[in-house]
């Protein structure tokens, strides 16, 4: 029997630990900020109601802020204001060699993923017996898109908590080891572009174009700007559950294979609905609110559902996998060298390079950091792209969850 049973409780528990993991991660210098150089704010935001559920202070399993509160109403309201911020046509503008080191970035991790299943199986088949291929989905989203389509992808695969939470881990650390050595190189960048003999002239040019956009999108959120956000976001959140039903019943009463892509599911429609209205709503007007703090008021939804996630963790399950680290490892390796590949043969900056992978590996919360080792003006290169990813992020995802799972046999 749990500690605190009241839902009521566990949500303000959650609230406050949240609150001072942030509190604790902003301090600027001292104890606070060597620790959070070592350990993540994001994985602590998994780690402590995983050890509230592991002690007994709360019971993960039988709550309801998770279900249907945090998946049914935060997840895709979170899609929405994460895809709002997406803007297409200023991330053309920034040069099409800058695109396809994107793209190229996604495809990789798709690659990478296969490759690290099949390589696994032969060398260790325990790791990728029962449903990794749904844990490993499930880091896709986030290594394509975010921890939003990471946890879209958990719904929709039925990823269960204690897999998802060693993903979880093995996300953050093999991500964050491989952001460390970015930062690292991105000082040595002027001396790799003359090895490579790329062509640089362009990076000034997007500069200046980033500064533009600042100026003109950035501004005191007011209280019809607040309201507005609220409305977009959980409009959109009605507006799906109220389609997804008679879509999903539709598939699975006219349509043989629904259930393979799991077409018949309500909660796929509702992700994908979401989403897709997000990334429309970035062509008109609706994407200003982004300067008034639409992305923050997601990301704010994000971390809550992350929480809700990491209530259900049995977290001395987590040492029970270490070839899990082995599996990313590999994936992570491919995802480089295929990269790099592209990267020398197309000769582009270094900056290039390192902002297409971390803003899929990394996305637009550590994207801009790694952006701004090059440059400050350059950060918000990285919340270009990163934001991307959550407009691709569940496609690309959902596509290596169902070639994984026809891998798996299951």
């Amino acid at each position: 029997m749990p500690l605190i049973q009241n839902d009521i409780v566990v949500f303000g528990l959650i609230a406050a630990t949240l609150g001072l993991v942030f509190w604790s991660a902003a301090r600027p210098a001292g104890l606070w900020k060597r620790f959070y150089t070592f350990v993540p704010a994001l994985l602590l935001c998994y780690l402590l109601p995983g050890i509230y559920n592991t002690v007994g202070l709360i019971d993960g399993n039988n709550t309801k802020l998770y279900n249907p509160v945090a998946r049914d109403i935060l997840l895709p309201a979170a899609l929405v204001l994460l895809t709002l911020a997406v803007d297409i046509k200023g991330i053309l503008k920034l040069g099409p060699k800058l695109i396809v080191m994107y793209l190229g970035a996604s495809i990789s991790i798709m690659i990478g993923a296969v490759v690290a299943f099949v390589v696994m199986r032969w060398i260790h088949p325990v790791t990728v017996a029962g449903d990794t291929w749904a844990g490993m989905a499930a880091l896709a989203g986030s290594w394509i898109g975010g921890g939003a389509n990471m946890l879209a992808m958990r719904e929709v695969f039925d990823v269960n908590a204690t897999t998802f939470g060693q993903f979880a881990v093995i996300d953050v650390g093999v991500g964050y080891v491989w952001m460390a050595v970015l930062i690292f190189l991105a000082g040595r960048a002027p001396q790799i572009d003359a090895i490579t003999r790329a062509d640089t002239s362009g990076i000034d040019q997007l500069k200046q174009r980033i500064e533009k956009f600042q100026a003109e999108h950035e501004r005191v959120a007011s209280l019809t700007d607040l309201m507005l956000i609220v409305a977009v976001a959980f409009g959109t959140v009605g507006l799906s559950h109220a389609i997804a039903g008679p879509v999903s019943a539709w598939f699975k009463g006219h349509v043989a294979w629904a259930s393979q892509f799991s077409l018949d599911a309500p909660f796929v429609w509702v992700v994908v609905i979401s989403t897709t209205c997000g990334l429309a709503l970035s062509f008109t007007r609706a994407r200003t609110l982004e300067g008034a703090g639409a992305s923050k008021l997601g990301s704010l939804l994000l971390y809550f559902l992350i929480a809700c996630i990491g209530m259900q963790m049995d977290l001395m399950a987590l040492l029970q996998r270490p070839w899990l680290f082995a599996l990313g490892l590999i994936w992570i390796l491919v995802h480089i060298a295929l990269l790099l590949a592209l990267a020398l043969a197309l000769r582009v900056p270094f900056f290039y390079f390192t902002i297409g992978s971390q803003s899929n590996i990394g996305g637009p919360a550590s994207a801009p950091v790694v952006a701004a080792a090059f440059h400050p003006s350059l950060a918000p290169v990285g919340v270009l792209l990163g934001t991307m990813g959550y407009a691709t992020g569940t496609y690309l995802a959902y596509i290596v969850g169902i070639t994984l799972r026809a891998l798996a046999g299951a």
